[in-house]
């Protein structure tokens, strides 16, 4: 008789648990199984050589970012002051993802471009590969080709300030 009424209580109160600690947590910061984990590899073409292709492997000894990003993406847009800013302190490698080679270019034309290279990824998969969610997303990846970051959404000055430039300072060193 008293199980009837407890076994009510106990699940009421593992579900105020679970809900209490969800409450805890930044709903927008979503953990990568990536992070700290050899980046996943992939051959790209170049947008402005499609015959030539880039790997991860040939990015090792060097800490890089890469920028996944699209002409039709309007938070692409407004992070590209700060994607800029940021290549003046590390090698940041622009992924074109899942655009058309014509809006691609004629984007890179208006807005600028300050990346070292940009690679296409005109299916998808190497953005599967490496989880994103949808772009702008950003991964700091170490001299030993280990993701050490990931930006969900577009950088911010904040994250810029406070985030990237401070752990790639400490990755370079």
């Amino acid at each position: 008789m008293k199980l009837r009424y407890v076994l009510p209580l106990v699940v009421f109160l593992v579900l105020v648990g679970f809900l209490a600690v969800g409450l805890q947590r930044d709903p927008r910061e979503v953990p990568s199984p990536l992070v700290n984990k050899r980046a996943p590899e992939f051959s790209l073409p170049l947008l402005e050589d499609p015959a030539v292709q880039r790997t991860v492997a040939q990015m090792r000894g060097k800490v890089w970012v890469a920028n996944f990003f699209a002409s039709w993406c309007v938070p692409c847009l407004a992070e590209h002051p700060l994607v800029s800013e940021l290549s003046r302190s590390v090698t940041v490698v622009g992924i074109n993802y899942k655009d058309k080679h014509e809006d691609a270019t004629r984007w890179l034309a208006r807005n600028g471009n300050s990346y070292a290279m940009v690679l296409v990824d005109r299916e998808g998969k190497a953005g599967l590969d490496y989880g994103v969610y949808g772009v702008p997303e950003s991964y700091v990846i170490d001299k030993e080709g280990v993701i050490r970051y990931k930006q969900i959404g577009p950088i911010t000055p904040q994250a810029l300030q406070e985030v990237l430039l401070p752990l790639l300072k400490k990755l370079d060193a």
